[in-house]
């Protein structure tokens, strides 16, 4: 029998060898990130003066009343998982979250069926194609694949369990309510705005329902969605939302749990895969963190077990994502090498 040698041992034929490699710990659990106070506060503040006078990008028009915001509203926030807040420029300023809304929602049909539901009757690949593209719904077999596009999203709203559209939407909002440790009201103009140029979506819902992949009458679904949308949330409170994920679904402020931890993982994974909608490849190449972005200006991301990095800026690019908020929080990110795929450094 032929024998041959590893390592000093002799290994003969069908024998079976294991090998195990050890590597670091993957960065997702935030083990290097400084939460040091003065280096927060700093990085917040640098964050602000080095972007705040860039002017590329516009408010997003396609909504009427969007376009009205003042371009120049700019703020950096950063919530700690321990519950401390950084703050720098409009922080204060309620603005609509809309698609940053998305991964709440998904968070929320999470809580009452599960994380399969989500995998199982929307899906979770990304489309590389624009958040509210028709087309991805043609090409795509399952048609809607993730719940942080516009049809996937618009099928998320149509799980949370309800029976009236009222209720459907009180459960939305009362999750984002304990998400932001504060009580949200719909900015109505917004609504009204959005509600009035909502064909494509509603277009969404129709082929939704004749793929049978929404679970609630569509139009009802698309009413809730854009009431959702249509949101106002600070910067600040948005940064609390974003610390619940950060903080494994506990509220950081009220100490309140609001999302079950087996839940948390499944957000983050949907934020850095479809976060950035057609540009999240590009984002988790350069910044390396989940994080969800809205034509409303709002960008949330969030350092797993660490803290999550606002900002908001009306100013979004054609993909619809703020430009500078993108940046600022690309910034804070780099300077904390807090790349969750590693710094780098």
């Amino acid at each position: 029998m032929a024998k041959l040698t590893r390592f000093g041992r002799t290994i003969l034929p069908g024998m079976l060898i294991i090998a195990f490699v050890l590597v670091a710990p993957f960065r997702a659990t935030g083990g290097e990130v400084s939460t040091d106070p003065a280096t927060l506060k700093r990085l917040v503040s640098e964050a602000y003066n080095k972007f705040k006078d860039l002017k590329e990008g516009k408010p997003a028009d396609y909504i009427p009343e969007l376009a009205k915001v003042p371009p120049d509203l700019f703020g950096v926030v950063i919530v700690t998982a321990k519950g401390e807040i950084y703050t720098a420029g409009d922080v204060d300023h309620a603005f609509s979250i809309q698609s940053v809304s998305k991964p709440f929602t998904a968070a929320l049909v999470m809580q009452e069926q599960g994380s399969q539901s989500i995998l199982e009757k929307i899906g979770v690949e990304p489309t590389g194609l624009k958040f509210n593209s028709i087309l991805a719904t043609q090409i795509l077999p399952q048609v809607s694949v993730n719940p942080l596009v516009n049809s996937g999203a618009i099928a998320a709203v149509s799980m949370v369990k309800a029976k009236t559209a009222a209720e459907r939407f009180n459960k939305i909002l009362d999750f984002e309510d304990r998400l932001a440790g504060a009580k949200l009201k719909v900015i109505e103009d917004v609504y009204k705005s959005e509600a009035a140029t909502n064909q494509r979506n509603r277009a969404h819902g129709y082929i939704l329902f004749v793929s049978d992949r929404i679970y609630s009458d569509p139009m009802e679904a698309v009413d809730v969605y854009t009431r959702q949308c249509a949101i106002g949330v600070t910067a600040k409170q948005l940064a609390v939302m974003g610390a619940t994920l950060a903080n494994n679904g506990v509220n950081p402020i009220t100490k309140a749990r609001v999302i079950d931890a087996r839940h948390v993982p499944k957000v983050l994974a949907l934020m850095m895969m479809a976060g950035f909608y057609n540009e999240s490849g590009l984002w988790a190449y350069t910044a390396g963190l989940p994080a969800k972005t809205g034509v409303g200006g709002g960008i949330v991301a969030v350092v797993p077990g660490k803290m999550s990095i606002v900002g908001f800026s009306p100013r979004v690019n054609d993909a619809g994502n703020s430009v500078r908020s993108a940046k600022a929080i690309e910034y804070i990110a780099e300077q904390l090498g807090a790349n969750v795929f590693g710094s780098g450094r």
